[in-house]
């Protein structure tokens, strides 16, 4: 455990504006329709690299019984709900106080034990706290220092554990569908929800992840189809969404 509180990656006006938002995290036509969906492709993701990870069978009742699981900056818990119905035992941790009350109730509702707390990824290293998974989804474009807050999820995993980070690349087609298409035409967010000079490259983030320690083992885009009106991975097109696996070694 730390004897040196670690600085806090935490930018108070980016947590201010989803605290505005708490209370629409399970509405699928409301303001994070575009995270509703989004989520079963990142989901079907996330859940091929962990099983692919730990050697699990997807087909399983449980398949990931015995895993920690921390989703640090988890929202109202779209993605704490299925790892935890997959069998992990799971932390939810965010630092807007008013997501975490929407998460814990809806969970409840949902008969899920998930452990959510009103904290940050600095302060659960700094209590010792170590996870097989970390999941940080959309948030690294929000924290106040991106390289900083890497190198706190490497500290919060255990030697073989895995970070799988998704974000949005900095490009003028991230631009156009980020800002102008979900913002400003769509108007599925609010305006300013997103800061195309805080988008990160996929070569940028790699370079966090191996500066901070973790080895990159896959990367993949999340590619949004307007004819079909859903999402899909696509390895090649990492242009506007993408996701990143990281291993602890």
């Amino acid at each position: 455990m730390s004897n040196h509180p670690q600085e806090s990656s935490i930018d108070p006006a980016e947590v201010a504006k989803f605290q505005a938002l708490a209370r629409e995290w399970w509405d699928p036509e409301g303001k994070f329709k575009p995270l509703h969906m989004l989520n079963p492709t990142r989901l079907e993701y996330v859940v091929a690299q962990v099983a692919a990870q730990f050697g699990l069978d997807r087909g399983a009742a449980q398949p990931f019984a015995g895993l920690r699981v921390l989703d640090i900056g988890c929202g109202g818990g779209l993605m704490a709900e299925p790892m935890a119905r997959l069998g992990a035992s799971v932390v939810g941790a965010d630092a807007a106080p008013g997501n975490i009350a929407v998460a814990a109730l809806h969970a409840q509702e949902q008969g899920l034990g998930i452990d959510y707390r009103n904290t940050t990824a600095e302060s659960l290293l700094d209590e010792g706290a170590r996870f097989d998974v970390v999941l940080a989804l959309e948030i690294v474009e929000h924290v106040a220092d991106p390289a900083g807050f890497v190198a706190t999820c490497h500290g919060l995993l255990r030697p073989g554990g895995m970070l799988v980070l998704s974000t949005l690349n900095r490009t003028a087609r991230s631009f156009a569908a980020a800002i102008v298409g979900a913002e400003w035409v769509m108007r599925w967010l609010p305006r300013g929800t997103h800061d195309w000079s805080r988008f990160i490259t996929p070569d940028e983030l790699a370079g966090m992840a191996r500066d901070a320690g973790l080895q990159v083992e896959d990367r993949a885009g999340m590619v949004f189809n307007p004819l079909r009106w859903d999402w899909s991975l696509s390895p090649r097109d990492l242009s506007v969404n993408y996701l990143l696996t990281t291993v602890r070694p």
